[in-house]
């Protein structure tokens, strides 16, 4: 069960990154610094949040960190003032996992959430939720 939530947790870090045009989310551009946490019921020990940095603009809105062996397609990807919400459904060995996401930027800060269900063939629907919150800590280097 830990190794799956691991596994599952590592794909909810997959969020491509999406252009969006005239976008008018108000939201600082630069390096930010995001803190992932899961939440899932009926798991036996916590796991630790997860930090890591990237680039992020007005064109890429939405956070992401790739991992090799998945398939992922983002979808309904939509912009109100300063929420983006957005769907993804990422293909791997393990099962197919189905994400709901939604940010709300507020200048250098943000806060959201992805909701998940994933479906293995020997475990069934598991149902967890990630809680997210970035900071924008400077400039990115090109």
């Amino acid at each position: 069960m830990y190794r799956k939530a691991c596994l599952v947790f590592a794909m909810l870090l997959i969020f491509i990154s999406v252009s969006f045009a005239g976008s008018g989310t108000i939201m600082k551009e630069g390096l930010w610094e995001i803190t992932s946490k899961m939440e899932m019921q009926g798991m036996p020990m916590q796991m630790p949040p997860i930090t890591f940095t990237q680039c992020l603009t007005n064109q890429e809105l939405v956070p992401n960190q790739s991992q090799a062996g998945q398939e992922c397609r983002m979808k309904n990807v939509k912009t109100k003032g300063n929420t983006v919400t957005w769907d993804t459904v990422c293909d791997s060995h393990q099962g197919k996992v189905i994400s709901s996401g939604k940010i709300t930027y507020k200048g250098d800060r943000f806060d959201g959430v992805v909701t998940t269900n994933m479906e293995t063939p020997d475990q069934g629907l598991t149902q967890m939720k990630m809680l997210m919150s970035g900071r924008r800590i400077g400039k990115c280097s090109k």
